[in-house]
Order: C-alpha cells, then sequence, then structure tokens
C-alpha cells in the first residue's frame, strides 16, 4: 500500500506497515528539553525512578534515562540568565545532565532545533521534544514532534514513545518565488489560508517544483512553522538538498533517501503557485492574521523594534538577505533593531562574511546566540504600546513583553527594510 512520509518513517522504526490512524509506540532515537520545559522533565524522572531501564546505568539512582547520548538539554531560551530562579534552572540542568551523562548544551552555542539540524537529526529519525517547534527537523525528512514536559520525561526514561500516525496534509508548491519573497513568506501564506488550527494533528508535506529548488535553510523555515497551524509535524522528502547539507555539516553518512510514494492517501491536497505570491505580514495576535504587504504598506504602521533572528529565521541565509538591504543603511530614529543568530556556528560564519559589522554599522544591538526577545524573557521585551516586526513563529499577546504591545511577523527581508524605514515596507522596493 502506497505510504506517506509519516508513514514510512514510522513504519520503518517498526518494522511494520503503519497508516494514518493507527496508536503505536515507537522506539524515539533523539529526545529533548530545554530550559523553560527541562526542569518539569527532571522532576518527573525523578517521580519515575525508572531503575533498570537505562542501557547505560545511571550515575542518580532517583534518574533514569534509557540512552544518555541520545538525550539533549539545551539551555538557550534564557541565556545568559537574567534572573536568579531561571539560573537556579540551569544549574538543575547542569547537573542533570552530569550525573547521568545526557549531552548539554551550554549558553553560548544556540537554539536546539538549529543545532539540531545541523549536528544530529538524520532522515528517517523520530525525535521528540519539549518544544513546539521540534518539528523544525522534519526539513531533514526526520519525523520530528513537540510534546509535553510528562512525555519527554518518559520518552528519556523508556526510549519510546505513543502517538497515533497522523493523516496528512499535501502542500505542492510550483513556480519561482518572485523577487522579494522568501519561504517566510510562503508559510505564512499556507498559514493564512488552513488557519491557527486548520491542521490539528495533521503531517504536513512539503512537496513541488518549489521545494525541490529551495534551500535546506528554507525548508527549515516552513517545518518550523508547521505547527503554527496546528501540525503534528512538518515534512520534506530527503533529496540532493539534504545530501549537501549534512555533508557540508560533516556527516553525509546518515543520508538516507525518504519520500512518499507517488500514490500515497493524502486527506488534502493544498496547491500553491509560488509565482503570484507577495511579501506578508502576520498581524497581532495570531501568526494565521495574514495581511499582503501592498495592503499593510498604505497604513503607516511604525515599529519601535525589529528583530531578527529564532530558530525560524536566525540562519546565515537569513543574514546575509538582511546584510545586504541594510549596508551602507541606518535604521531609522526611533526604531532599534535586534539581532541574535540561532546557533554559533550561524554566528561565527556571520562575522567571517563581515555580515556582523554591516548590521552593527546599520544600529543593530547583536545577542547571544539564542532564542533572545522571542520569548519575552530577556534581551529586547517590549513596552507598553510598543509594536516589534519580528522574524519569529508567534506573535501572541504579550509574548515579548507587554501584553498592551504588539507584534507583527514577516521575512527577514521585510524586517531589515522596514528598520531602516521605522514602519512596516516593502522589501521590493529594495530588492
Amino acid at each position: 500500500m502506497a505510504k506517506t512520509i509519516s508513514e514510512k518513517i514510522i513504519g520503518s522504526r517498526l518494522g511494520r506497515e503503519v497508516n494514518a490512524g493507527d496508536i503505536v509506540v515507537v522506539p524515539v532515537d533523539l529526545c529533548m528539553v530545554q530550559d523553560g520545559t527541562g526542569p518539569l522533565a527532571v522532576r518527573q524522572l525523578r517521580e519515575l525512578k525508572r531503575k533498570g531501564t537505562s542501557r547505560k546505568p545511571s550515575q542518580e539512582k532517583d534518574y533514569a534515562i534509557y540512552a544518555p547520548e541520545k538525550t539533549f538539554i539545551f539551555l538557550d531560551h534564557a541565556v545568559p540568565s537574567p534572573r536568579q530562579e531561571l539560573s537556579n534552572s540551569h544549574r538543575e540542568l547542569r547537573e542533570f545532565a552530569k550525573k547521568t551523562g545526557a549531552r548539554l548544551s551550554e549558553i553560548s552555542e544556540g537554539i536546539s532545533h538549529q543545532i539540531l539540524a545541523e549536528s544530529y537529526v538524520n532522515p528517517g529519525d523520530i525525535l521528540v521534544g519539549a518544544d513546539s517547534h521540534t518539528c523544525t527537523s522534519g526539513a531533514l525528512a526526520a519525523f520530528a514532534t513537540g510534546m509535553g514536559s510528562t512525555d519527554v520525561a518518559v520518552a528519556m526514561a523508556t526510549g519510546k514513545t505513543w502517538l497515533r500516525v497522523p493523516e496528512s496534509f499535501l502542500i505542492n508548491v510550483e513556480g519561482e518565488l518572485p523577487q522579494g519573497v522568501y519561504p517566510k513568506d510562503l508559510i505564512l501564506y499556507i498559514i493564512g489560508k488552513l488557519g491557527a488550527d486548520g491542521a490539528s494533528y495533521k503531517a504536513l508535506e512539503f512537496q513541488g517544483g518549489t521545494i525541490e529548488k529551495m534551500s535546506l535553510s528554507g525548508r527549515l523555515t516552513l517545518c518550523n512553522m508547521a505547527v503554527e497551524a496546528g501540525a503534528k509535524t512538518g515534512l520534506v522528502a530527503s533529496d540532493s538538498v539534504t545530501m549537501a547539507y549534512l555533508r557540508e555539516m560533516g556527516r553525509e553518512g546518515g543520508y538516507r533517501e525518504i519520500k512518499a510514494d507517488g500514490d500515497a492517501k493524502y486527506e488534502r491536497v493544498i496547491e500553491v503557485d509560488a509565482s503570484r505570491l507577495e511579501p506578508v505580514v502576520a498581524c497581532p495576535h495570531a501568526p494565521d492574521k495574514i495581511k499582503p504587504i501592498s495592503q499593510i504598506k498604505s497604513k503607516d504602521i511604525r515599529i519601535g523594534q525589529v528583530f531578527i533572528g529564532t530558530c525560524t529565521n536566525g540562519r546565515i541565509e537569513d543574514f546575509r538577505i538582511a546584510g545586504k538591504i541594510l549596508k551602507g543603511r541606518r535604521c531609522a530614529s526611533g526604531t532599534r533593531l535586534v539581532v541574535s543568530p540561532a546557533s554559533r556556528k550561524v554566528y561565527l560564519q556571520a562575522a567571517k562574511e563581515g555580515i556582523l559589522e554591516i548590521l552593527i554599522e546599520a544600529g543593530a544591538t547583536i545577542l547571544s546566540p539564542g532564542c533572545g526577545p522571542c520569548v519575552g524573557i530577556h534581551g529586547g521585551v517590549l513596552a507598553d504600546r510598543e509594536r516589534c516586526l519580528s522574524t519569529a513563529n508567534r506573535n501572541f499577546k504579550g509574548r515579548m513583553g507587554s501584553p498592551n504591545s504588539e507584534i507583527y511577523l514577516s521575512s527577514p527581508a521585510t524586517a531589515a527594510w522596514s528598520a531602516v524605514n521605522g514602519k512596516i515596507s516593502d522589501p521590493r522596493e529594495v530588492a
């Protein structure tokens, strides 16, 4: 029987055929928590006290993790820690990693989803993470999904998790993206069409000529935001682009070809003509409140802050786009530009290419690799009645600070050009 990517990956790990709707218990290849969700997972592990389940005995009897080498602790949301209680959480997670042998990603290394893509996730893997944007790794043809801290704690203890094999939506994208239009515009457009809950517990499979030509960076952006339509995961078939990325990261040995069968059954098929798209913006206070830039720019929406970064658009490709626009220009008076690379690797590459110098000369403040202002913990918290244009994935009320502030979402190109103008602007004017 013809299979979707989700059915193929899950079936392969179980050694038998599975179909959408099946309830299964599957082996987990990788599991992760971060500094916001990790402390609860650690406390749940203490309560579980699953002695004897670890293939590598834990040094602490109250903890028992099945595969320490496949368990990741990321310090990425509040880095460096801005408050005592967060510092205590960091210390707890560092101690947990030391006692159990779990892999610890320290405060200078970057965002979990970026590091997993750079260094660990391979096609065909099953990844569960205590973070909703774990689905980012689906760009590498992995079944990657976010779960609650307790569910991930069980996966850490047993090496398994349960799930329902999701039905799949095929998002078929054909045509060339016009000048000034980027993968972020494409996924925002799709979310606007689906709605914030239009794909609840579905797998979004991105296919078509546009996707085949898209960089891995762009594919990561698409899969990252699949959850903003309620999806269980986002997926792209592995191909020569995947192989080239893994080779660049020094781990081409992990490559496998994984793609859906030509006659696979989808619950819904959505056709997108990329050539007809224009830059778009998600308006407050939901990622599906999408407006084309042609409607937005006439409203003269002034912005106090622009944020370029996050697990959605904090990669080197994004900074190259922003740097090209900002070179030789300055941010408008009264508009702050805050930048946070998604990983140390991205940070170093941006420095090597001179992009950081361009951004700084334009007036940017460069933060440590990490989530930064995206979650409103520190480094760019908004005041009452402020507006921010962000390349992040969420613009919920109060997410970046004051519940009386407003967050708009856009591509890095729209964000950079808007910083120059001090208001939401059309990047095609400068592209």
